[in-house]
């Protein structure tokens, strides 16, 4: 499993829309954010490790209406309570 991050820029009066029809229509988005900055929202995704993630957020994210521009963060490690970083 491979957890990436998209962050959305959404069309003006959009961000709403775009936040529920990702919900609503990607199975891998867990969550999606609100979010200040250049950026509308954050959408969280877990994606099987064989799966291409280009393709993924071009065939699956880009296709939702409303949206004007991403940024796609791949992530490595979750550092968690129950899992951090250990020398043993």
């Amino acid at each position: 499993m491979r957890t990436i991050f998209v962050m959305i820029k959404c069309e003006l009066g959009k961000a709403y829309d775009v936040a529920g029809e990702l919900v609503d229509s990607i199975e891998q988005v867990p969550s999606v954010y609100s979010i200040s900055g250049d950026f509308d929202l954050m959408a969280q995704f877990h994606l099987p490790a064989d799966m291409d993630i280009g393709r993924f957020v071009n065939e699956q994210v880009h296709k939702v209406s409303g949206i004007a521009n991403t940024k796609t963060i791949i992530c490595f490690n979750a550092f968690t309570s129950d899992s951090g970083i250990s020398d043993a």
